[in-house]
C-alpha cells in the first residue's frame, strides 16, 4: 500500500510547477514579440482571378504596355506621377487624338477601354469657352461646357492606357513602319501583331508649362473642332454666351417668346431664322448690309412673320441687366433682349498642308461614314467634318462611332 501524501504538500508542489510554467510562457511570449517587432510583417498571399495584372497590360495591338508599377508590390503610382513622367521618345501609340472636346474625349474613352494606348493632345482653345451652359446632353443638361470637358478628361485619364498633354500640334509627318524584330514568342489572342504600314510622327508645342512633344502613332484622330469669328461689332462679345448664342438647338428654349435678333453676314440666315421661329414669333434678321437673301428666302421669312433689317449695324446695346437692343449706323435702335449670331467657322489647323487630306468647299475634312479621311490611318470626327458646328452630344456620338472604326483599323479588319 503506497504512502499517503499530505494535501498541503501536494498543493505546494503544484503551485511551484504552475509558477514555473507561467514564467516560461511569459519569457517565450516576450521573445516572440521582440522578434516580430524586428522583422517586417509577412505579406499576405495574393489571389488573382483571371489573367495577372501584368498580362492584362498586353494591349491588342501594341504589345506590352510600359510598366507603371512603383514597387515590387505592383501598386500603381498616382495619376499626377504618370502625367509628370518624361515621355519615352521611342514609344509608339496606337492612336494620337488631336483635340479634347466632346468628340475627342468620347473617342479617347472608348479606345482606352479597348486597351489601346492613346495620347491626347489639346491646345485648350474651345470655341464654346464663352458659353456658360450647354443643353441637350443626356444626364448633363445645363452643364458648363468647360465642366463637361473636365469630367471627360478625368474619365479618360482614369485608365492606365491614357496619356494627356497640353500642346498645340505644329506638324504631322508620315513614315514607314520599320519591320518587326523576329521573336520566338507566339502572339496570344489578346495581343495580336498589328498590321504593318505607315506610322505618323506628330509634333506639338507645349502650352501652360507643358513641354514640347513628339509622338509616333499608328493612327491619328483629328477632333480639333473649329475656330469661330464673330461679326466685328462693338458690344457683341459682351453678351456672347449670355444673351447672344450661336447654336439654335442648344439655346433656343431659353429664349422662348423673347424679342430676338439673328445677326450674321452669310447667305444661310434664312434657314436659321426659320428654325428660330419655333421658339419666338418676334424675330428680326439683321444682315448688317452684307448677307444676301433671295426671293425664295424673302417669301419664306415673310410667311412666318420674320422681319429683315438690312441697314448696317453700329453696335450691340445693353446694360448690367443684359442686352437691350441693336443700334444701327443711322442712329436708330431696335429693341431686342437677346438673339443668335451666325459666326464664320474655319478649321483650327492646316491639315491640308500637314497631311494632304481632302476638304470640302468650306475647308471641312471629307470623311466616309466611318470617319476615314482620304489619307489611310487618319480619321476625323466632330465639328471639323461636315456639316460643321453641331451640338456637343452629336460630336460625342461621332467620337464614339469613329473610335470603333479606329479599333478595327488597328486590328486590320477594316
Amino acid at each position: 500500500m503506497g504512502r499517503l501524501i499530505r494535501s498541503d504538500a501536494v498543493a505546494a508542489a503544484v503551485g511551484e510547477i504552475t509558477e514555473a510554467a507561467l514564467a516560461a510562457a511569459r519569457t517565450q511570449a516576450a521573445d516572440a514579440a521582440a522578434t516580430a517587432a524586428a522583422e517586417p510583417p509577412a505579406k499576405p498571399p495574393v489571389v488573382t482571378f483571371g489573367p495577372a495584372k501584368s498580362a492584362r497590360r498586353h494591349g491588342p495591338a501594341s504589345g506590352l504596355l510600359p510598366d507603371r508599377a512603383s514597387g515590387a508590390d505592383g501598386s500603381s503610382p498616382a495619376a499626377d506621377d504618370r502625367l509628370t513622367a518624361e515621355p519615352d521618345p521611342d514609344e509608339v501609340f496606337d492612336v494620337v487624338i488631336i483635340g479634347a472636346g466632346p468628340a475627342g474625349l468620347s473617342a479617347g474613352l472608348n479606345l482606352v477601354r479597348a486597351r489601346r494606348r492613346v495620347l491626347m493632345l489639346d491646345s485648350n482653345r474651345p470655341r464654346h469657352s464663352a458659353t456658360l451652359r450647354s443643353h441637350g446632353f443626356l444626364t448633363r443638361d445645363g452643364v458648363s461646357p468647360l465642366e463637361l470637358r473636365k469630367l471627360g478628361r478625368e474619365e479618360f485619364e482614369h485608365y492606365p492606357e491614357a496619356s494627356f498633354h497640353q500642346a498645340l500640334v505644329t506638324g504631322i509627318e508620315r513614315m514607314e513602319e520599320p519591320s518587326a524584330t523576329p521573336t520566338t514568342t507566339t502572339p496570344t489572342p489578346a495581343a495580336p501583331t498589328p498590321p504593318g504600314g505607315e506610322l505618323f510622327v506628330v509634333r506639338s508645342k507645349g502650352i501652360r508649362g507643358s513641354g514640347d512633344r513628339t509622338a509616333t502613332t499608328r493612327a491619328v484622330l483629328i477632333a480639333t473642332g473649329l475656330s469661330e469669328t464673330l461679326p466685328a461689332l462693338p458690344g457683341i462679345r459682351t453678351y456672347y454666351g449670355t444673351d447672344l448664342h450661336s447654336c439654335t438647338e442648344c439655346d433656343g428654349y431659353e429664349q422662348s417668346d423673347a424679342p430676338l435678333a439673328l445677326i450674321g453676314e452669310t447667305d444661310d440666315l434664312a434657314e436659321r431664322a426659320l428654325l428660330l421661329s419655333q421658339w419666338s414669333n418676334d424675330l428680326i434678321v439683321f444682315t448688317n448690309g452684307v448677307a444676301e437673301l433671295d426671293a425664295g428666302d424673302e417669301a419664306a421669312l415673310d410667311a412666318r412673320g420674320i422681319g429683315v433689317e438690312r441697314r448696317p449695324i453700329a453696335s450691340i446695346e445693353g446694360d448690367r441687366g443684359g442686352m437691350t437692343g441693336v443700334a444701327l449706323a443711322d442712329g436708330s435702335v431696335i429693341l431686342r433682349s437677346g438673339g443668335f449670331i451666325r459666326p464664320v467657322w474655319t478649321p483650327a489647323l492646316d491639315y491640308v498642308g500637314m497631311l494632304g487630306v481632302a476638304t470640302d468647299d468650306d475647308g471641312l475634312l471629307v470623311t466616309d461614314p466611318l470617319g476615314r479621311t482620304s489619307v489611310p490611318g487618319v480619321f476625323a470626327a466632330g465639328d471639323s467634318t461636315p456639316p460643321g458646328a453641331q451640338q456637343l452630344v452629336v460630336a460625342a456620338g461621332e467620337g464614339a462611332k469613329v473610335a470603333a472604326a479606329i479599333n478595327r483599323h488597328l486590328m486590320g479588319i477594316l
